[in-house]
């Protein structure tokens, strides 16, 4: 089954606290997304492979670490997914992003893709997922299954919210891929939202209804 990391760090249920009030607005609301993704990000690269160099420093020789050039992608669903992406490239600028588009269909509430534009050699890359809400799971599962189609072999799911249905979807379609949440929340209400969740991220980060 896919591993679940809950990131309880302060700062980050801080920030997600003033995200989830509906006081909150949008240029504050877009700035916090961003913030607790870069700080999300650190977990997340935990496992990036380090190689040994040897720098000059104003002293003497010094044996160090680097990132051994590991290939990273970020993939947000748009559009909400792409409130994350700058806090996740902030820290590993390098990396490429490519973008899912896909909607929940209102009475269905299973996903329709309608754009995809991803990086060549994803086959290569180790894929970030990022979506501030894993709510059903329909999406997300969708877009892993995309990239699995096109050749990726090692994904990651990152979001802000999860519901214990969009973590038991992604495990039963996609139980090789580890999921990152700063919260997980109680359950989906009969319209398919995150209780108490923050609303709907989209509008909230691009100031629409």
């Amino acid at each position: 089954m896919s591993n679940v990391h809950v990131m309880n760090h302060p700062l980050i249920q801080h920030k997600l606290t003033l995200i989830r009030d509906k006081n909150t607005g949008v240029k504050e609301f877009r700035e916090l997304v961003e913030e607790v993704a870069l700080l999300m990000a650190y977990e997340v690269y935990r496992d990036l492979p380090l190689k040994e160099i040897e720098v000059e420093t104003p002293i003497g020789k010094a044996v160090c670490h680097a990132i051994a050039g590991k290939k990273l992608g970020i993939v947000p669903i748009l559009r909400a997914g792409l409130g994350m992406v700058d806090g996740m490239t902030k820290l590993v600028p390098a990396a490429k992003v490519g973008h899912i588009g896909l909607y929940r269909d209102p009475e269905t509430l299973e996903p329709v893709e309608y754009y995809c534009k991803l990086p060549s050699d994803i086959e290569e890359r180790d894929l970030i997922v990022v979506d501030p809400m894993l709510a059903t799971g329909g999406s997300a599962s969708a877009a892993i299954s995309f990239l699995k189609q096109r050749g990726a072999k090692n994904i990651k799911m990152v979001c802000l919210i999860a519901a214990p249905e969009g973590i038991a979807r992604l495990q039963k379609d996609h139980n090789d891929v580890d999921i990152f949440a700063a919260a997980v929340d109680e359950k989906l209400n009969s319209h398919g939202y995150i209780v108490p969740g923050l609303g709907d991220a989209g509008d909230r980060l691009f100031g629409t209804k």
